[in-house]
């Protein structure tokens, strides 16, 4: 089998798997309850709902700062 006649540089190599590490887009859905986007198959941060129940309880920004 043949060898290369000549090393090729890292800059000829990084080029070559820049494709490779190139960032992608997220997919973001809208929730059914309050429409904001957020990850698929996550609950929402916004309203703490996930496939129509309430998963987290998400306090308004209202209470934290009558507290502090």
């Amino acid at each position: 089998m043949p060898q290369p006649k000549k090393r090729h540089s890292n800059v000829r190599q990084g080029k070559r798997r820049a494709s490779n590490y190139r960032l992608k887009e997220k997919n973001l859905s809208k929730c059914p309850s309050c429409g904001t986007a957020n990850l698929p198959h996550h609950a929402c941060l916004s309203c703490g709902t996930y496939k129509g129940r309430t998963v987290i309880k998400i306090k308004d920004k209202k209470a934290k700062k009558e507290k502090g």
